[in-house]
This record gives C-alpha cells, structure tokens and sequence, in this order.
C-alpha cells in the first residue's frame, strides 16, 4: 500500500485524479494496482518530541504547533507522544488517544535536560507504531540537533523506517546560533532527517524561525487528509528478503500541466527462512 502525495508545480495539492492517472513500478517492472483510494481516512500517528537541553526555550511553541497538528488532522486519528533525550518516553496515558486533552498533557511533561538518543527515539516508535489499530501511520519528529546519545545506529533507524510502512514526517528546529556556530551538526542532522523522511515518502521542514513551525504542522495534516492510496501485489513473489525499489508515476490529465508525486521509495520483502528477531526498545513510561 502506497500513501502518495500529488502536487502541482505551485505546490498546491492535486485532487480529482483517477487509478487511471497511475502507474506502479517495482524493481522497474510495471505493476497491475488492486486498490486505489483518496479518502480521508483516519490514521495511526505518533509525536515525537525531543526534550534535550536545548529545547528549553522551544518547547512552548513546538507543543503549539503540535496541538495545531492535532487539531488539523482528521477527528478519528489516534496518536501518542514520545518525548526523549538521553532516553525516549511514552508519555500517553492509555498509549493511543484521540483526547486532545491527553495529548496536550503529554506534551506538557516537559523536563528538557541532556542529550539526543533520536535513532533509539525513531526505531522505539516505528515500534509502538505498529500496535495502532489504523492501517495508516505516521510520525511526525521534532529535533534541534544531531543524535549523540543512541545505542542504536542511522543504519539501523534506516532499515526499521524501511520495514514499518510509516510515513515519516520531520521537523529540524535549529537556532540562529546553531547556523552560525555549529554548521557541522546542522549539515549533519539536516541530511539524517531528509533521509528518513524521503525513504519513507514523507518530507523534511527547516524552518527560518519558531513561528514557522505551526503553518508547517498544518501544511503537513492537510497533506496527509489528501493523499491518494494505491496498493499492488508484487508480481515477484520471492520470499527472499531482499529490499525492493518501488515508483509510482502520475500521468497528468489534460490541461493539469506537470505534476509531482512523492511516496516510499521500497519495501523489504518477507522472509521465507525466520521472521526477523532483530530486538528493538520499546518505549518506557
């Protein structure tokens, strides 16, 4: 299944468009779509929120922005919070919610000290994401700096975004001084949050100030409401393991002029010979 977002060369979003306008390639062979949908439909999502330090003086209107994110979002999402530092934590009572209340509250646990265990804050999601009762999942990740505290590696936050099928939306709020003074971690962390983001079909945000963070928030819940759904079976049925490049193409309708369209960039097959026993943690609260 394939959540994709259609945009014109203004960066308007494209509605009205049929299973016909599409075309599925896998490992560069075309592929007959079985399902297609532009519905609203409800998704699983979580906020993932960093708490270092460093966000003392941001977390205020980061917790806004994400309320704003709620809000805009569809009445019948459930999500959590995962606030983290040198640890991530789940900090929804209930684990997944509608409440708007709960969610502000988790949000509002806010001790921002230490560093930033974000590779253990993804893979611990994506984990906790997967128990969600929605078919379609989310997360939207919120940091200012660059992982420094994790037991788990980028490759290993990779292959887990790779695997979870969630659409990975990021958020890097780095300060003025940060820009200046510290280029290397911002040119590090920039590149880490535009991968985990385009590998899994979501988008990446870097916005100039703090005020800038709640348009992108609503911007980001529009875009999730209009995406179109398409869904395959592989004609290659090889239960080998094997990570397998995905493309979905739109053909514009008459008179549309160019369009764009962004999504996963593959899926890892399944396994015949063991499921994976690779252990990830699991979020504390």
């Amino acid at each position: 299944m394939l959540h994709a977002t259609v945009s014109d060369d203004r960066g308007q979003f494209v509605s009205g468009l049929s299973e016909g306008n599409f075309r599925v390639y896998e490992q560069n062979v075309e592929q007959k779509i079985a399902f297609f949908s532009h519905d609203d439909i409800p998704v699983t999502m979580g906020l993932v929120i960093d708490n270092s330090g460093s966000m003392r003086e941001k977390r205020e209107q980061v917790n806004a922005a994400a309320m704003t994110f709620v809000r805009t979002s569809n009445p019948q999402d459930e999500a959590f919070v995962v606030n983290f530092n040198d640890e991530y934590y789940l900090d929804t009572d209930g684990d997944f919610t509608s409440d708007q209340r709960n969610l502000n509250d988790a949000l509002s646990r806010i001790e921002t000290r230490g560093s930033t265990a974000l590779y253990d804050a993804v893979i611990g999601s994506l984990a906790h994401l997967k128990k969600g009762h929605k078919d379609k999942r989310v997360l939207l990740l919120v940091t200012d700096g660059d992982d420094d505290a994790s037991t788990k590696t980028l490759e290993d936050a990779m292959k887990a975004a790779e695997e979870s099928n969630a659409t990975i939306y990021t958020i890097g709020v780095f300060s003025e001084d940060d820009r200046q003074h510290d280029k290397s971690m911002v040119r590090h962390s920039k590149k880490v949050l535009h991968e985990l983001a385009d590998a899994t079909g979501g988008a990446a945000y870097f916005p100039d100030n703090l005020d800038q963070v709640t348009p992108i928030c609503e911007q980001v819940a529009r875009e999730i409401r209009n995406q179109y759904t398409v869904g395959y079976y592989p004609s290659n049925t090889a239960k080998d393991g094997t990570f397998r490049t995905v493309q979905l193409k739109v053909i514009p309708p008459n008179g549309r002029g160019k369009l764009s369209v962004r999504t996963r960039t593959g899926y890892y097959a399944p396994s015949a010979t063991s499921a994976d026993t690779r252990s990830t943690p699991s979020p504390q609260g």
